[in-house]
């Protein structure tokens, strides 16, 4: 087993496809077989892979800064496309977990820290949307939890215009190697 997970953070259809509520869209699309492609790299070599994904409430206070996204149980918080297909193939893998998490930081009130922590992972490799929201909240948990981050560069997505310059936080803050 190796010391590594994979997190793949909010690729959902309400993140990604072109209907989602609150959409990267074609850039988040543009990155889902990068990320399969590499999830399936980390099981074939005996490594972690965590799904880490928005589970909101209908009446979610989260809706008053946010468009409605994610609503547990919903068509948008599926998986989004080929990832969805993947997932739906890999679900009762050992090594593949689901994460449902109520925030930004896929480490803050989840199981993920004890998830890793039980099978003994040392760094996480984070990939998904949007890289400065729930992806650069992640690297932060990590750190501030222990564990070593590599980002994805071409597996990580934004609608912002600050893609670059989150990964370049990243990296100096956190120390995340970029790949």
């Amino acid at each position: 087993m190796g010391n590594e997970a994979l997190l793949i953070i909010d690729m959902s259809n309400d993140f990604i496809h072109d209907n989602g509520g609150l959409t990267v869209g074609k850039k988040g699309q543009a990155v889902v077989s990068n990320i399969v492609s590499l999830a399936n790299t980390f099981l074939n070599e005996g490594k972690e892979v965590v799904v880490c994904m928005d589970a909101h409430e209908k009446e979610d206070s989260h809706f008053n800064l946010w468009p409605v996204h994610n609503v547990k149980g919903t068509w948008g918080q599926e998986l989004y496309g080929e990832l969805n297909h993947w997932y739906e193939s890999n679900k009762t893998h050992p090594l593949v977990s689901y994460v449902p998490k109520p925030e930004y930081d896929a480490f803050y009130q989840t199981n993920l820290e004890e998830l890793l922590t039980s099978r003994s992972v040392k760094t996480v490799h984070l990939t998904g949307v949007c890289t400065d929201i729930c992806d650069f909240l992640t690297a932060y948990g990590a750190y501030a939890r222990g564990f070593k981050t590599v980002a994805h560069r071409s597996c990580m997505a934004t609608f912002s215009a600050h893609h670059d310059i989150f990964l370049e936080q990243m990296e100096t803050i956190f120390k995340t190697e970029i790949r």
